[in-house]
């Protein structure tokens, strides 16, 4: 029983793969909240999900349903991008407000789970993924944010990648921030 908890986990054990967001609101031209550099994100993204579901390791996704003006829960700007949407057995959390945690249904799964690490990937660096951290932080729960897999809006009138960078700081006082070659090893095989 050496190397486990009292509830069985390891250190070995993977993380649980959090997908933050990953609805069409995010890529629609024309958008407040359009995300700049969508497609290449999406692209490492699709890699990381393929790797959790070739690999059956634990999927969970997250959705903003908030019912502010921009966000229109009944219009099909809310719906899951084509390759992400949740298969059979992996979870799906919404959530009113920028933090997951805004859904009981979450705030309660991540409660019931212990000795738990999840890796965060995504839309909404500036909003659901800082939210998500921060309060997660504050529950002693383990969170890494993929560098290179997330993205947020551009915010102002100034520098997307500058902005990116600033946000993505702020977010290392509450998680680890790695990229997605820092993840995964030689072989397919995670890393950390």
């Amino acid at each position: 029983m050496a190397g486990r908890d009292l509830f069985g986990a390891t250190e070995a054990d993977p993380p649980v793969l959090v997908c933050a967001d990953l609805q069409c609101e995010y890529l629609a031209e024309g958008r407040r909240h359009l995300i700049a550099d969508g497609d290449v994100v999406m692209a490492l993204c699709r890699q990381l999900i393929a790797l959790w579901r070739d690999n059956l390791w634990p999927v969970v996704h997250l959705k903003r349903i908030a019912q502010a003006a921009w966000f229109n829960p009944a219009s099909n700007l809310t719906n899951w991008l084509p390759d992400f949407k949740p298969t059979p057995g992996e979870l799906a959390f919404e959530h009113p407000l920028p933090s997951a945690y805004s859904s009981a249904r979450f705030a309660e799964y991540m409660a019931n789970m212990r000795s738990m690490r999840c890796v965060l990937l995504g839309f909404s660096l500036d909003e659901t993924i800082l939210s998500t951290v921060v309060d997660g932080f504050h529950r002693s729960h383990r969170y890494q944010v993929i560098g290179d897999a997330v993205a947020c809006r551009q915010a102002c009138a100034g520098d997307a990648a500058l902005y990116k960078l600033v946000v993505t700081k702020v977010i290392g006082n509450f998680a680890g921030v790695l990229d997605s070659a820092e993840l995964i090893g030689a072989g397919g095989r995670l890393a950390v």
